[in-house]
C-alpha cells in the first residue's frame, strides 16, 4: 500500500508525477498563497509524509496532531521553520535540500553587491523619472568592487562560492566562521579573521551564516559602529541575523553606505517597513535560489528525500538539528 503525503504548495508537474508514482498525494493547489494553519493541521493528521516550504511553521503542536507522520521534507536549505528536536523525539525524519542552490544563491549575493555598490536600482529610477539631464562628474557615483575587501560571515557552501566569485574581481577576501577552513584558505586564497577585525576592515560584508539562537541579532548596533562609513552590507542568509532597526539607523545616519537584502525578519516584508524608504537599500523578495533550473532541482531533491524516507531507503540530507 502506498504511503500518503501532503504537499503544502503547488509544485511543478514533473515532480508531482514522481511523487504520485510512489505515494497517495493530496496537495494545496495554490502557487502563491500559503496553506492556512487550519488546513495544514487537518491534512497532516492523516499522512505519512509532508512536503513543505519555509513558509510553513511545523512546530511541536502541529507535529503532535500527526500520529502517522514519518518524514518531513523541507524544500529549502534552512529548517528553522521546523521543530527538528521535537520531530526527532517522535521518530520523524526531517530533510532539506542543500547543495543544489549553492551557485544560484551565490550569484544573487554578488548581484546584490554589485547593484548596491553601483547604485543600479537608484540609477534606473533616476532615468525612468526623467531626471537625467546631462553627464555630470559625480552623478550617481558608487563604490568600486574590483580590488576591494570582502568580508564573509559564515563560510559554508554558499560562502565559498561567493569567495570564488570575489577572487575574479581581485578582491581581498576575509571570512569569519565557527571553525577555520584551512583547505578553503589555500585553494581559494582567503584569510580567516575574527569578527571584529572583519567588520572594521571590510568594504563589503556578506552575511551567509545559518539562523540559530546564537546568530540572532549577530549584526546589531555595536557591529555597525565598527564598520567603515563606506561599507556595504549584504544579507542573503536569513532574516533576524541582522537587527533591522539597527541597520536602518546605521544607513540613515551614514554609519554605513548601503545594503542589499534578500531576507527579512517578517516575510513578506511590510511595505511600510522603514528600510524600504531608503534609496541606499536594494531589497528583493527572498529570491536567492530563484532560477528555473535550481528550483526544479530543489523540488526533485525534496521529493526524492520524502520517497526514500517513507520507503526505508537511505536519505541523502537528514537534518539533525
Amino acid at each position: 500500500m502506498k504511503p500518503s503525503i501532503y504537499i503544502t504548495r503547488k509544485i511543478p508537474d514533473g515532480v508531482l508525477n514522481l511523487l504520485q508514482e510512489h505515494c497517495h498525494v493530496n496537495m494545496w493547489e495554490e502557487e502563491d498563497i500559503p496553506v492556512s494553519r487550519e488546513v495544514l493541521a487537518k491534512e497532516i493528521a492523516e499522512v505519512d509524509g509532508l512536503f513543505c516550504l519555509l513558509t510553513e511553521e511545523i512546530d511541536a503542536d502541529l507535529i503532535e496532531q500527526a500520529p502517522k507522520l514519518k518524514v518531513i521534507s523541507n524544500m529549502a536549505v534552512g529548517y528553522n521553520n521546523i521543530d527538528v528536536q521535537y520531530a526527532a523525539s517522535k521518530g520523524i525524519i526531517v530533510t532539506n535540500t542543500p547543495g543544489v542552490l549553492t551557485e544560484t544563491t551565490a550569484d544573487l549575493t554578488f548581484a546584490l553587491l554589485m547593484a548596491v555598490s553601483r547604485r543600479i536600482v537608484e540609477a534606473e529610477h533616476f532615468l525612468q523619472a526623467g531626471e537625467w539631464k546631462t553627464w555630470s562628474p559625480m552623478l550617481l557615483t558608487g563604490q568600486d568592487v574590483f580590488g576591494a575587501t570582502l568580508g564573509i560571515i559564515g563560510l559554508g557552501r554558499i560562502g565559498e562560492a561567493v569567495a570564488r566569485r570575489a577572487k575574479g574581481f581581485n578582491m581581498n577576501v576575509l571570512y569569519h566562521n565557527r571553525s577555520r577552513k584551512r583547505e578553503a584558505e589555500e585553494t581559494i586564497g582567503i584569510q580567516y579573521a575574527e569578527l571584529e577585525q572583519l567588520l572594521k576592515t571590510s568594504d563589503f560584508i556578506c552575511v551567509l551564516t545559518p539562523y540559530t539562537e546564537e546568530t540572532r541579532n549577530l549584526i546589531s548596533y555595536e557591529q555597525f559602529a565598527l564598520m567603515k562609513n563606506s561599507a556595504v552590507l549584504i544579507n542573503t542568509s536569513r532574516g533576524g541575523i541582522v537587527n533591522e532597526e539597527a541597520l536602518y539607523q546605521a544607513l540613515l545616519e551614514g554609519k554605513i553606505w548601503g545594503a542589499g537584502l534578500d531576507v527579512f525578519e517578517q516575510e513578506p516584508v511590510p511595505l511600510d517597513h522603514p528600510l524600504l524608504t531608503l534609496p541606499n537599500v536594494v531589497a528583493v523578495p527572498h529570491i536567492g535560489s530563484a532560477s528555473i533550473q535550481t528550483r526544479l532541482k530543489m523540488a526533485k531533491l525534496a521529493a526524492e528525500n520524502l520517497i526514500n524516507g517513507l520507503y526505508g531507503k537511505p536519505v541523502k540530507h537528514v537534518v539533525t538539528g
